[in-house]
């Protein structure tokens, strides 16, 4: 069993959805809440390090991951993808929160 990957195109599709929705909801500036340097922003960051740590700790060492390589391996390129995530976040949030 094979779980489909969206396209590029597909997940921009989702994007722009979920801000129609955030718009419909909370207007047209909801996202100023969540810029890099918002409080918004540091949510997402400590979210990203929480759920990388429970990926990680709970689904990546747990013994019937470590068994099976092809699982090992998945579980481990969701681990580093939050991680990335989390570097990319943080950079753009301390840079706004910091600013030269």
């Amino acid at each position: 069993m094979s779980v489909e990957s969206l396209s590029s195109c597909e997940i921009d599709e989702e994007r722009q959805r979920q801000v129609r929705e955030l718009s419909a909801e909370f207007g047209d500036d909801w996202d100023e809440g969540y810029r890099p340097g918002s409080a918004g922003c540091h949510e997402l960051l400590d979210r990203t390090t929480l759920v990388a740590d429970m990926v990680e700790r709970y689904v990546l060492e747990h013994p019937a991951c470590v068994a099976r390589p092809e699982w090992y391996r998945l579980a481990e390129r969701a681990t580093a993808a939050l991680r990335e995530l989390y570097q990319q976040v943080g950079a753009e949030h301390l840079a706004e929160e910091n600013p030269v």
